[in-house]
């Protein structure tokens, strides 16, 4: 399908928010296998975290990437902010969809001035919470549950205690995407918490941990829907997405040429013959997050999309 800035899968702008506090959640570390204790206090944590995000947005802006950045409200304490992708997404038309969270500390971070806030440089047509949904212990997690191609307007879902079928059908409804779910299990033997951490759809790729799909019809159908959609397939191993190489994100910059931007870590897992495949779509723009990968996301989790119209 042709891209057309209307309707494209990749944008050149960015939503990201600045932490004013960082250290791994307690409350989504039983399900988050990719988070990791840190054996330093939040303070210090914390002062890491935001050079690291100050370090990523430079990079992003060098690269040619309109970065919006929003500071983290002191209070209430919230130690994911930085990955607002959870809780926010925006979509062609001028629509915004807010989620559902799992955790009660992560329900803190939506906030409705970020929304006004975009409305004074792209046209918002319709904000659809989702939120209500939490006091049925019902939840989706954004962009973190929800793998998007835009072009084809399906919504790939790997199903876990933050990804609920009936949210996830909600959102297809209203949004118009087909749901195409499954089940992917880490390493630890745990469903895999984000379906982002094992999955990036590009314009014309797809970087996807197909092994870690343990049903052969389920997996099946992933490849099938990729390859009917043209991309080209790079196989993910586990041990490549526990270092969150299935955590990327193409964008472009406004000269339009496509980005792939993951984390350092991710980049240096992949294969030579991977990265010679990926650079033929995109030039990567690594980032270096160790710190902030502590709290179980990445690249990807840092940057909400933003695919409104402009004003």
């Amino acid at each position: 399908m042709t891209q057309t800035p209307a309707h494209a899968q990749s944008t050149d702008s960015v939503l990201m928010i600045r932490p004013g506090r960082f250290y791994p959640n307690p409350e989504t570390a039983a399900d988050n296998a990719f988070q990791r204790n840190a054996d330093r206090d939040s303070a210090v944590l914390t002062l890491t975290a935001r050079k690291e995000f100050d370090a990523a947005v430079h990079a992003l802006r060098a690269a040619g990437v309109n970065v919006h950045v929003f500071e983290d409200t002191a209070e209430p304490e919230k130690p994911d902010a930085v990955f607002p992708n959870n809780w926010i997404s925006t979509h062609h038309g001028g629509r915004i969809a807010l989620f559902p969270m799992y955790s009660a500390l992560r329900r803190r971070e939506r906030r409705q001035d970020i929304v006004e806030e975009l409305r004074k440089h792209y046209r918002v047509t319709e904000v659809i919470d989702y939120s209500a949904l939490e006091d049925e212990g019902c939840y989706l997690e954004g962009t973190g549950s929800l793998v998007l191609d835009h072009l084809n307007k399906i919504a790939y879902v790997s199903l876990s205690n933050r990804s609920n079928p009936k949210v996830i059908q909600r959102f297809a409804d209203d949004f118009g995407y087909e749901p195409v779910t499954f089940t992917s299990i880490g390493s630890n033997g745990q469903s895999i918490y984000h379906t982002n951490v094992m999955m990036c759809i590009g314009t014309a790729f797809a970087m996807v941990g197909l092994d870690v799909i343990p049903n052969k019809a389920e997996r099946q159908q992933v490849r099938a829907r990729l390859e009917k959609t043209g991309k080209e397939i790079v196989e993910l191993s586990a041990d490549q997405i526990a270092n969150f190489a299935g955590n990327a994100i193409e964008l472009q910059n406004e000269s339009g040429e496509k980005l792939l931007v993951l984390s350092s870590r991710a980049a240096r897992a992949l294969t030579e013959e991977q990265r010679k495949t990926l650079t033929g779509y995109a030039r990567l723009v690594p980032l270096e997050l160790p710190t902030i990968e502590l709290g179980g996301g990445s690249a990807r989790c840092m940057m909400a999309t933003i695919h409104l119209p402009r004003l």
